[in-house]
């Protein structure tokens, strides 16, 4: 998902690495259940490789392309949505390797333990996300992940991941998304204490970019971890950006977005 942004980030002159954390990119388990025509029934019982990985899996695997890249400048570590979780967490581990971290309307975590219990919270009340529950496919206690069918052509439900997610793009831009994304998503590392640590998480400069039209974790959430992250530390608040788009519409905003990477470069 990340390649526009980085191509705009290579034609102003900067390095970029998109990481695949464990289970994703070339990984990713596509069964063929999963595609047309689909078998629910049989993908609904199919056991997933994305079972049981951790928060930590994530992190060990984004601290190993840290170690490996810090040698050649400063690293500045972006994450979008719950790729925030993972974000914090790699903060807490190795603060002294990475230079800035920014968030793309994603989960920091502060007074919350993880994603999920934030949901419960009044600032997530707005959000689309819980009416898209019938894209879900299986029981993800017994799965132990959420598996959403984003293969199905129910014109309703589309229109409504759409207005959850991308509302500000055309049908063809959502649909070109739409198919680059893998339908399981660990329990796990939604669970997991993901909270930063103002010793280690604290200390690195921090950038947040708000998205004013997010109707996944709405502006109000966005808002309210970002307090919580400067009232943790006061003497590093957020340098915060605000841009006019979606929760995942940023990646067709890709100079916008770009333009501000380039300014937090060290």
């Amino acid at each position: 998902m990340w390649s526009s942004v980085q191509r705009e980030l290579a034609l102003l002159g900067h390095r970029s690495f998109a990481v695949d954390l464990p289970g994703h990119g070339l990984d990713a388990q596509y069964p063929v259940a999963y595609q047309a025509p689909q078998d629910l029934d049989a993908w609904a019982a199919e056991p997933s490789t994305l079972a049981g990985t951790t928060l930590q899996d994530n992190v060990d695997t984004v601290v190993d392309v840290v170690r490996r890249v810090a040698g050649y400048g400063p690293v500045v570590l972006v994450g979008a949505s719950l790729g925030g979780a993972t974000v914090t967490a790699v903060g807490n581990t190795i603060p002294d390797l990475v230079d800035r971290l920014v968030y793309i309307s994603a989960w920091a975590c502060v007074q919350r333990s993880n994603p999920i219990e934030y949901m419960q919270e009044p600032e997530f009340a707005d959000s689309l996300m819980p009416s898209l529950a019938a894209f879900n496919v299986g029981d993800p206690t017994l799965l132990g992940v959420g598996r959403a069918n984003y293969r199905t052509a129910d014109p309703e439900l589309l229109a409504g991941l759409k207005a959850a997610t991308m509302a500000d793009v055309t049908d063809e831009q959502f649909r070109a998304f739409l198919n680059i994304l893998q339908p399981d998503e660990s329990i796990a590392v939604m669970t997991a204490d993901a909270r930063g640590h103002a010793d280690t998480w604290g200390t690195i400069a921090r950038t947040y970019i708000r998205l004013t039209g997010d109707r996944s974790i709405p502006p109000a959430m966005q808002d309210r971890l970002i307090a919580e992250a400067d009232a943790l530390t006061p003497g590093n608040p957020y340098d915060v950006h605000t841009l006019d788009t979606t929760h995942a519409g940023f990646v067709f905003r890709a100079a916008e977005v770009a333009a501000i990477l380039d300014k937090s470069a060290l």
